[in-house]
């Protein structure tokens, strides 16, 4: 069997697969969200890892299996949050930093600035942002105490699960690709970026490929290797079967990534972001990304934040109960925005209101939010490719809001399929651990892949474009809000 765990934003989650590939059983948990400052987000690393280490152990209760059932574990993870601990006592030394910090936007300004975006674009594919591990690592040290030396050990939550699983301290190149730090067709640490970032290069943990034995985990019995290890969007591309140059899916989580498999060419283009997809001792496979930071969490801060809705699902009866949605518009960008424009000064931005609007009318123009910020980056990729998409292959959460997928579909113009088992960013992970430790091929993965329901567009493309136009005139006005 096989068990795979997704560490999330907002929770952990663990898997226990069959020989078939078939979910046997699960367990989840979220943990704190810290937000210590406008702009700030943060997480407990140790408090990850306890979360991380019950669900596991929960998971194989409920499937009534230990790790000497096991043929292998694999890891999908948030990507760019970033974790310092010691060497010597396993300890984190800070809170980690996640993903959707801003902390370090002047920082990354002031790279711009100084005329380093060329050689940051060339030698990783990224954009120059906050989001990005490199400047976060970089603060640690400069605000945050963390102090550089030989007991200092910096990653992302990949690196930190398998430090706890196994002792090792290394981490996968999709990982590894997302830190500002990696060469791309080297495929290791460059130490020039390192020495422009002030991030000490032998800080780093080794990138390895994603599909390779990582180290040996005894925490639940038997010595079960650890055989892939890939970040969560990377691992929905593969689970979600797209193993060909110019297949693509998307991912509604805390955020939502448009990834396209770009085959073997790590090709650069203005406005995405080209990533290592996953790799293993014998070729590596790129894609073309999409980042979209708010989706899911801008319903998360209507439930918690706002306190207009208890529960998400509540979204989707509200959307449902208007006609339209009379000229109200949110911008989720509660974090920046991202793909395609790259706005770390950004800030969310609800323009169209009048005495007649309820909270249904903000329930769905953040839903319909999600859907136009997917309309964008499909639009931005599709320029970049010079080919339409045919169909978008989606996961997460929100693919079970039916409401959402027909909106979604309706805006594109082209067909959504949702997979049978939604949860395709854990599936990645096990997939790959499976095929990596020689319980599948990549042919019988293809094969797991079942479509469950697809939608098809009922709306005129003239009323799409319509609406798609007010969204890109709200967007505007979001722009540059937080600029010093």
């Amino acid at each position: 069997m096989i068990l795979a765990i997704d560490q999330g934003t907002t929770g952990s989650r663990a898997f226990v697969f069959s020989e078939q590939g078939a979910p046997l059983a699960s367990a989840y948990s979220e943990f704190t969200q810290h937000f210590p400052q406008p702009g700030w987000v943060e997480h407990d690393a140790a408090e990850i890892w306890t979360v991380t280490e019950r669900v596991c152990r929960e998971a194989l209760a409920d499937a009534g299996v230990t790790g000497e059932d096991l043929k292998a574990i694999g890891i999908t993870n948030q990507r760019e949050t970033s974790v310092a601990w010691s060497r010597s006592t396993g300890e984190p030394l800070s809170r980690a930093i996640v993903w959707q910090d801003r902390r370090t936007a002047e920082a990354c300004d002031g790279l711009i600035a100084d005329g380093h975006e060329g050689l940051v674009r060339d030698r990783t594919g990224l954009v120059i942002d906050a989001y990005f591990s490199g400047t976060k690592f970089a603060w640690m040290i400069e605000h945050g105490g963390v102090e550089p030396g030989q007991d200092l050990a910096f990653g992302t939550i990949d690196a930190w699960l398998l430090f706890k699983l196994t002792g090792e301290h290394a981490t996968d190149l999709s990982n590894a690709s997302r830190t500002m730090l990696l060469d791309i067709r080297s495929l290791q640490w460059d130490a020039e970026l390192c020495e422009l970032l002030g991030v000490p290069i032998e800080s780093l943990p080794e990138p390895m490929p994603t599909a390779c034995e990582f180290g040996r985990c005894t925490l639940f019995g038997g010595s079960v290797p650890v055989t892939a290890m890939v970040g969560d969007q990377q691992a929905a591309l593969y689970g979600q079967a797209c193993h060909t140059p110019g297949e693509a899916k998307n991912t509604y989580g805390t955020g939502s990534f448009l990834l396209q498999n770009a085959g073997g060419n790590a090709v650069v283009t203005p406005g995405l972001i080209t990533t290592i997809g996953w790799a293993d001792s014998d070729a590596t496979t790129y894609a073309l990304e999409s980042s979209i930071f708010v989706t899911g969490s801008a319903i998360q801060w209507l439930r918690d934040g706002l306190q207009i809705i208890e529960s998400a699902a509540e979204s989707e009866e509200l959307a449902r109960s208007l006609d339209g949605n009379d000229g109200v518009y949110f911008v989720p960008a509660l974090a920046g925005l991202g793909s395609p424009h790259w706005d770390p000064y950004a800030r969310g931005t609800i323009v169209g209101l009048t005495r007649g609007t309820g909270k249904a009318h903000i329930a769905r123009a953040a839903l319909e939010a999600v859907a136009y910020q997917v309309a964008d980056a499909v639009a931005a990729q599709s320029r970049a490719s010079a080919q339409a998409l045919p169909e978008l292959r989606v996961d997460g959460g929100m693919t079970a809001n039916s409401w959402l997928m027909q909106f979604q579909t309706d805006v594109l113009c082209v067909p959504v399929v949702v997979p049978e088992l939604a949860d395709t960013t854990v599936l990645g992970a096990a997939y790959m651990a499976g095929v990596s430790a020689g319980l599948w091929t990549s042919q019988d993965v293809r094969q797991m892949w079942n479509e469950s329901r697809r939608y098809e567009p009922q709306m005129s493309p003239d009323n799409a474009a319509s609406l798609l136009g007010e969204w890109a005139d709200a967007v505007e006005r979001s722009k540059g809000w937080a600029r010093p």
